[in-house]
C-alpha cells in the first residue's frame, strides 16, 4: 500500500496528514479553516486518495500559516508514499467544469518543482477565505511533492465556483499521474531513469 504519515510542527503550525494513495477518497479534516476542509474533501473524493489532516495554527492572526503548511505536509506526504515512481503514469490532466467555471490542471512528478497559477478570482474573499490562499496551497505542495502544475481557470464568475473547479481537476489530475500503469511494469517514467 502506498501510504505515509508526515508531522511538521513550527513556531506557527502543529500539522499531521496521512495519505492513502490507493484509497477511495475517505477525508478527515480538522484544520480550523472550513472552506480549505471543503476543497481538500473535493481533492479526496476526485482524487479516490485518502487524506486525513490534523492541524493546528497561529489562526489568531490569519489562515496564510495554516494553509501553506498544510500544502507543505501534504506535497510531503504524497511524495512519500508515491517513493521511487516507479511504473506511475508521472502526468496527469482534468478539466472539470462547475455551472459557468471550467478549471483546468496539469501536474507531472517531475521530481522539479514549478507552478503557473492562472486563477483571476472575481472577488477576494469566499466567505472568510482569503483566495490569495489558494495559490499559497499549491505552491507549499508544489515545492514539497517536487512536481511541476500548471492551474488554469479558463472561465467563471461566481469566485466559489472558480475555486472549487480548480480543487476538482487537481484531484483528477493527481489521480490519473500516481496511477500505476500495468505496461510501465517496475519502470520509472522517465529517459533518464529516474525523477
Amino acid at each position: 500500500m502506498r501510504t505515509a504519515e508526515v508531522i511538521r510542527n513550527t513556531n506557527e503550525t502543529q500539522i499531521r496528514v496521512s495519505v492513502n494513495l490507493d484509497g477511495t477518497g475517505k477525508a478527515a479534516f480538522v484544520t480550523g479553516v472550513p472552506f480549505l476542509d471543503h476543497m481538500l474533501d473535493q481533492v479526496a473524493r476526485h482524487g479516490l486518495i485518502d487524506i486525513a489532516v490534523d492541524a493546528k495554527g497561529d489562526l489568531h492572526i490569519d489562515a496564510h500559516h495554516t494553509v501553506e503548511d498544510i500544502g507543505i505536509t501534504l506535497g510531503q506526504a504524497v511524495a512519500k508514499a508515491i517513493g521511487d515512481k516507479k511504473g506511475i503514469r508521472r502526468y496527469g490532466h482534468a478539466y472539470v467544469p462547475l455551472d459557468e467555471a471550467l478549471s483546468r490542471v496539469v501536474i507531472d512528478f517531475s521530481g522539479r518543482p514549478g507552478i503557473e497559477f492562472h486563477v483571476p478570482f472575481t472577488r477576494a474573499m469566499i466567505g472568510e477565505f482569503d483566495v490569495d490562499l489558494a495559490h499559497e496551497f499549491f505552491q507549499g505542495f508544489v515545492n514539497h511533492a517536487l512536481v511541476s502544475l500548471h492551474i488554469d481557470n479558463l472561465r467563471g464568475e461566481n469566485a466559489h465556483h472558480q475555486c472549487e473547479t480548480v480543487f476538482k481537476a487537481f484531484g483528477r489530475a493527481l489521480r490519473m499521474a500516481i496511477e500505476i500503469d500495468p505496461r510501465m511494469g517496475q519502470i520509472v517514467p522517465s529517459t533518464k531513469g529516474s525523477l
